[in-house]
């Protein structure tokens, strides 16, 4: 069995700013103090960037204030879920890759840093989520670091990490995809340049998710 991990935040789509305006309300909620900023995202888990932008507001959180997060949050993303559809979109290619590949048979799960209700909300918004085995996947509650997601996907899924291939746009999707031994393809589509996900050792970095036929030949024969 082919397994793909994917990333979903400027890998699949982009929110265009409506992500970090449902953080700040879902901080607030959880915290009653307005989200003046807000720590670093890139490849960060939710549980971490809640954390360390609590500290950037005095503020020290423990399990049971973020699971007030991850509840407010997921609440903001289905109340505003008709905006989101609006300002955002899916990124160019990503529709017709999810396709592709669940017509080759390759198993189709997510790895990341958000919470799995909001991860199913941000993928059904945009009508990309009809392919995904989200039981296999491995999400935001599951652990603080990105390598472990990675490595309880495998776990969940019963595939080797050889038969497995994860993409994404950030250096720490790489990097989690190498700790666990598998590859990874990653797309320049969010902040990280070309060059800097090539520094960061993946299998493959492409421009974006266009090319269809590549892709699925990349994933399911290895070239």
């Amino acid at each position: 069995m082919r397994l793909v991990l994917w990333d979903i935040d400027h890998t699949l789509i982009s929110t265009r700013g409506v992500g970090r305006e449902l953080s700040a309300a879902a901080f607030r909620q959880a915290t009653g103090q307005e989200m003046r900023e807000q720590a670093k995202i890139d490849g960060i888990t939710e549980p971490v960037i809640f954390r360390e932008t609590a500290k950037l507001h005095g503020l020290a959180t423990g399990r049971q204030e973020f699971e007030a997060f991850a509840k407010a949050l997921t609440e903001e993303h289905l109340a505003r879920s008709g905006e989101l559809r609006e300002r955002g979109h899916a990124l160019a290619g990503a529709a017709a890759a999810l396709a592709a590949l669940d017509a080759a048979d390759v198993t189709q799960t997510v790895v990341s840093g958000n919470v799995r209700a909001v991860s199913e909300i941000k993928l059904a918004v945009f009508g990309l989520d009809r392919h995904i085995r989200w039981e296999l996947g491995a999400y935001g509650e599951d652990d603080d670091e990105r390598a472990r997601l990675v490595q309880l996907a495998l776990e969940r899924s019963g595939v080797a990490a050889g038969d497995a291939v994860l993409i994404g746009d950030t250096p720490a999707d790489v990097e989690a995809g190498l700790a666990n031994g598998v590859r990874v393809i990653a797309v320049a589509t969010g902040s990280s340049s070309e060059d800097e996900l090539r520094g960061a050792g993946p299998f493959m970095v492409l421009p974006d998710l266009s090319d269809t036929r590549h892709l699925v030949r990349s994933i399911s024969d290895g070239s």
